[in-house]
C-alpha cells in the first residue's frame, strides 16, 4: 500500500508542478496565452479556462497534501 502511495505522490507533485507554471504573473496567465484580455479581479472574473485552471490547482494541491498526510501516518 505505501509503494502506490508513494507513486501516486510522484504523480501529484509532477501535476501540482505543470498546473503552478502554467499560472503566470498579473497579465501574462493563461488566458494571455490565448489573446484573451484579463480586466477582472484577482479572486473574481477571467476567462473560463483560468478559472478551471485554478480550481484544478486546487483540487491537485489538496489531494497532494492529503496523501502526504496518510503517507506521514503510515
Amino acid at each position: 500500500m505505501e509503494n502506490i502511495l508513494n507513486g501516486v505522490q510522484v504523480l501529484l507533485s509532477i501535476a501540482v508542478i505543470f498546473l503552478v507554471l502554467m499560472h503566470s504573473g498579473k497579465d501574462a496567465g493563461l488566458s494571455g496565452a490565448f489573446g484573451v484580455g484579463s480586466g477582472a479581479g484577482p479572486f473574481g472574473g477571467g476567462s473560463l479556462v483560468e478559472r478551471n485552471l485554478n480550481r484544478w490547482t486546487i483540487a491537485f494541491a489538496i489531494a497532494f497534501v492529503l496523501n502526504t498526510i496518510i503517507l506521514l501516518k503510515i
